[in-house]
């Protein structure tokens, strides 16, 4: 489902993704229709732009969020230094794309996050995902600590929970089974007592695990 205050943008990317395979936009909608269609439709994906006139994304985000079984949600914004764009991944978006993302890239993005993985726009700086430059060192021990929590494992798939694979491309990245890369993901977040898949990778990156182990920030990348 795409979420977007432009006929415009929501035609193309409603055109662009169902000439996709295995991908089919169930619906297209304003902002404030949003929570209502998601009730009706029940989309596995929703692509919601950050910034609306009638109501801004971040309001639809937490409104999507309280649903019995909310879908994955990606911001769309139009440029990758969006302001709202850190408040809506702490939110529990799981990632943000550009509104000029190629076309296959697009494509590409929807799947891996309807297979559970993280996707951020590869024009995305590392700033983005450090969140507050210059962040206060009383939280950056706090993120250091819990990361030290986890066992080697748990590191080794954090690291590639950042790089955006879902547990089906974790399990074949390290040789195990999705059920215990599934099992490995339920004990990280309870660890880093944090939500969700993204905000795992933006407390990894600010504790310096990223960048120790030499990565890249999640971008949904091919596979």
């Amino acid at each position: 489902m795409v979420v977007d205050d432009e006929a415009l943008v929501r035609s193309g990317f409603e055109l662009i993704l169902n000439a996709s395979e295995g991908i089919h936009v169930v619906a297209t909608a304003e902002g404030v229709q949003a929570a209502d269609v998601i009730r009706r439709e029940h989309p596995d994906v929703v692509l919601l732009d950050i910034r609306m006139p009638d109501v801004d994304g971040l309001t639809v985000l937490r409104e999507i969020q309280r649903l019995p079984a909310p879908p994955v949600v990606a911001m769309l914004t139009t440029f990758d230094t969006d302001e709202y764009i850190l408040t809506a991944l702490r939110s529990g978006a799981a990632g943000f794309l550009l509104k000029d993302t190629e076309p296959e890239q697009l494509a590409h993005l929807v799947r891996t996050l309807a297979a559970g993985g993280v996707v951020m726009s590869p024009k995305a700086s590392r700033a983005l995902l450090r969140g507050h430059p210059g962040a206060e060192a009383p939280q950056v021990a706090e993120d250091v600590a819990r990361v030290n929590l986890l066992t080697d494992r748990e590191r080794d798939v954090l690291v590639l929970i950042a790089e955006g694979l879902s547990n089906a491309d974790i399990g074949t990245r390290i040789h195990l089974s999705a059920g215990t890369v599934k099992d490995h993901v339920s004990s990280i977040l309870t660890k880093l007592r944090v939500a969700g898949r993204v905000q795992a990778a933006l407390l990894a990156e600010r504790a310096g695990l990223l960048s120790d182990h030499g990565g890249n920030t999640a971008q949904g990348k091919g596979r």
